[in-house]
């Protein structure tokens, strides 16, 4: 989201006059956080009008019965048939679902295409169609000598009394099939199929496109209660309480309800937010005055939504110097994926030339502009009507459960959610969600290789207990300096660490240079360093703070990932560093080490935190170099790297103020539209350099908006990953609130004047139920490297006795 700020901020620097321009013209499209609190209060209140059995008749939101009782438990198995029809495809489905012991299912697919002569058609036509399109799947699947059972996905709105019967009570979006309407849709699907007697199909189902959305992701995740669609049309399904319908005899357990929000406000109840755009693509639909939610949602109707709004601002004389073409006069000309290339973020702009020249529109800069944002806030709008509907409803199945806070999931699908280029955090997936999702996905063993937060483990299996003591080395590679450490550590009443250290450069030709060469100079880095401390011929346990991503089978074993921070010695990716160490150590035959444990800076960082806080079960990194974060979970270190460092870590930070200033100094608003060696100059752009900048009392105010715009950005981000993980933390618990410590690092953490308390603020914010205890730790790459030896060493001799 904070990503969405920094572009806004952006262009709104750039274009001022046409966002300004447009966000005037438009303003009844722009929705207050009271108006979508609203909408969703009065969709709470259509629910409960479609749920009685004596508002129902009359209820816009129709809250159908889909006689769908329960979600897969993942003892299902068997083979099956699917058919889909709704949106611009038909498609049909074999689906296999093991029955070895696994959850776990196949499936393969065909799409068809969906003529006008077949969705404006009459039924028998439309129904012989669906036939022989399963019929040639079954040809092609080498399926017409089994009998299989089918489900008939029918996303439109029906009247069901039962699993396997639904009479259609209206058609949507762009069907308008004579002679189905008031009629059972199974029962003519049924007889279709019968014309083909060479296949063997039992019609077991009628779901709607939620309902099945909901059931696919709830055999996977049994939480989820909730289907959405997000596509040529919109609609949502949950799960309710079978005493609160009405409709249906019974009061015991629940049952799937099928919104069919797309309706809501076919009643007036939102005839305050339709703009007169609104009302004229209404007018001019296939369907005038119904389905007036969805149509200021779903792909169907935004694109014919932006062209009438950019119709209108032309003849207005605010677009294309008043000049209006015929392609902007016809309907249709401009579709949803035209509305996507639009917005797209890079090539956004040069799309939308593309695209309006196309239309015969000869558009200027500032035109592309003013569309651009058009289609900005068409799409916004839709998405926070969207997610003011789903409020209500994930409201409603929390007062249901009577929780204070409920977690939940909801299975999506639909073009518009997958394919439109705006950030999911519009569509209710914040930073925080996600970070959440990934560290879920990341720790499953199958996801390993897809996973972009790997959830590495480290073998670090208990903290410090304050029995710890003895002699031991600590080695620091992580940057360009390295670290050789003794670090004495006493128990008992006089418990203390006291830590010596010398620092050896590495210089560029050893970080890019060969593996061997790279473990030869840390060797010779120990020995001078044993030489200065006169230790050389003890044999004192090692800790080794490796900084970079290493996949680790034990606590001494760590094979890199991939080198990071400038470091490319080659024949080391793929190979355990802790044995190119030790063999280094025998090339040089001087002296013998006992390397006990290879460790990462975060978990260094929690351990010396740790070691004065037992609550401490977290470590966080934010510095110069990297942003990344640890956790203790189920007795087992886990610890993963952020692929959002560079929008995170004070290394990349400076680059995005940089290439910010050139893009607005390009664009005239900056430094006269001087740009100075200086700053085009990579990586130069530093504090020290910015009196360089030749430039104006204003330029160095947006100078210093820009800086604060990145750095919030940033805070946020690495606040919004740490909320995820104290909540896992809390989960993993099982209790309502918790109190934990977070063992802190880094230069940014410690020394930007604002980070830290940005970083709390969010993690207060996203993770309301979670006290926790902000802790600066004192050298974790160091003393944290030796306490983790020390806890290994203890654990190692317990486990002997």
């Amino acid at each position: 989201m904070f990503a969405v700020h920094l572009l806004a901020f952006h262009f709104t620097k750039l274009k001022e006059d046409q966002i300004t321009k447009v966000d005037r013209f438009l303003h009844q499209l722009r929705l207050s956080d009271d108006v979508l609190q609203d909408v969703a209060a009065r969709f709470q209140a259509e629910m409960l009008k479609g749920l009685a059995r004596d508002t129902n008749p009359t209820a816009a939101v129709k809250m159908l019965p889909s006689f769908v009782r329960s979600l897969p438990d993942g003892s299902e198995k068997g083979e099956f048939l699917a058919v889909d029809l709704g949106g611009s495809q038909l498609r049909a489905h074999q689906v296999r679902v093991s029955d070895d012991g696994k959850q776990s299912s196949q499936l393969e697919s065909k799409f068809y295409p969906t003529p006008k002569e077949v969705t404006q058609g009459n039924g028998a036509e439309l129904f012989d169609y669906i036939a022989d399109c399963l019929s040639d799947f079954m040809d092609t699947r080498n399926l017409k000598q089994k009998k299989l059972p089918l489900g008939f996905t029918f996303s439109f709105p029906c009247k069901q009394t039962k699993l396997d019967e639904g009479v259609l009570l209206e058609w949507t979006k762009h069907f308008r099939v004579r002679g189905v309407q008031g009629t059972d849709v199974v029962s003519s699907l049924h007889r279709a199929l019968q014309k083909h007697q060479d296949i063997d199909v039992d019609v077991l189902a009628l779901v709607n496109d939620t309902v099945g959305t909901m059931m696919t992701c709830g055999y996977d995740d049994p939480r989820c209660e909730v289907g959405l669609i997000i596509g040529t049309g919109t609609n949502a399904c949950y799960m309710e309480e079978m005493r609160h319908i009405s409709l249906v005899e019974g009061d015991e357990g629940r049952m799937c309800i099928n919104t069919e929000w797309g309706a809501f406000g076919d009643d007036g109840a939102l005839d305050d937010l339709r703009t007169e755009f609104d009302r004229e693509l209404d007018l001019g639909s296939l369907n005038p005055g119904k389905q007036l939610f969805e149509k200021m949602i779903s792909s169907l109707y935004l694109g014919e939504l932006v062209r009438l709004i950019l119709l209108k601002m032309t003849k207005e004389g605010l677009l294309f110097n008043g000049k209006v073409s015929a392609a902007l006069l016809t309907k249709g000309k401009i579709e949803m994926k035209h509305v996507s290339a639009m917005e797209k973020y890079k090539e956004g702009l040069s799309n939308t030339r593309e695209i309006l020249t196309e239309l015969k529109l000869f558009p200027s800069e500032e035109d592309c502009v003013a569309v651009q944002h058009v289609c900005t806030i068409v799409s916004f709008r839709s998405a926070n009507l969207c997610a003011a509907a789903l409020a209500a409803i994930l409201t409603r199945l929390r007062d249901n459960k009577k929780l204070l806070r409920m977690r939940t999931t909801v299975g999506i699908d639909g073009g518009l959610y997958k394919t439109h280029p705006s950030p999911k955090c519009l569509w209710g997936e914040t930073p925080h969600t996600q970070a959440a999702k990934s560290l879920e996905y990341g720790l499953k063993r199958e996801a390993q290789g897809q996973a972009t937060v790997k959830m590495l483990p480290t073998y670090v299996c208990g903290m410090p207990d304050g029995t710890e003591k003895g002699k031991f080395l600590a080695l620091d590679l992580g940057g360009t300096n390295f670290r050789v450490l003794l670090v004495k550590i006493k128990s008992g009443r006089r418990r203390s660490v006291q830590m010596y250290n010398k620092i050896f450069a590495i210089p560029l030709e050893i970080m890019q240079g060969t593996g061997e060469e790279l473990f030869d100079h840390i060797v010779q880095c120990i020995a001078d360093f044993l030489d200065y401390m006169g230790i050389k011929g003890a044999r004192l346990p090692l800790g080794f703070t490796f900084s970079f991503p290493c996949r680790q089978t034990s606590i001494d074993k760590g094979t890199l990932v991939g080198w990071t921070k400038g470091f490319k010695a080659t024949d080391c990716e793929g190979e355990d560093v802790v044995d190119m160490l030790r063999e280094a150590i025998r090339r040089r035959n001087e002296f013998d080490l006992d390397i006990v444990a290879v460790v990462n800076d975060t978990v260094g960082t929690m351990m010396t935190c740790g070691y004065e806080d037992p609550n401490c079960e977290i470590g966080l990194i934010a510095g110069t170099v990297v942003a990344n974060v640890c956790r203790m979970k189920e007795h087992k270190q886990i610890e993963h790297e952020f692929l959002y460092e560079k929008m995170t870590s004070g290394m990349y930070l400076g680059e995005i103020v940089r290439e910010i200033l050139i893009d607005l100094t390009k664009q005239g608003l900056l430094f006269r539209g001087h740009i100075s060696e200086s700053l085009r100059k990579r990586g130069i752009f530093e504090t020290k350099f910015l009196s360089q900048i030749e430039s104006t009392c204003e330029d160095s105010i947006i100078v210093k908006e820009v800086c604060a715009a990145v750095s919030t950005r940033a805070a946020r981000l690495c606040g919004a990953g740490l909320a995820a993980v104290v909540e896992k933390r809390r989960q993993n618990r099982g209790v309502e609130r918790l109190q934990i410590t977070v063992g802190v690092d880094g230069t940014l953490y410690k020394l930007h004047p604002h980070f830290s308390r940005i970083l709390q603020e969010t993690v207060k914010e996203l993770a309301p139920q979670c006290d926790v205890t902000f802790m600066l730790s004192e050298d974790g790459s160091g003393k944290g490297a030796a306490l983790i030896t020390a806890v290994a060493k203890r654990l190692h001799n317990v486990g002997q006795k």
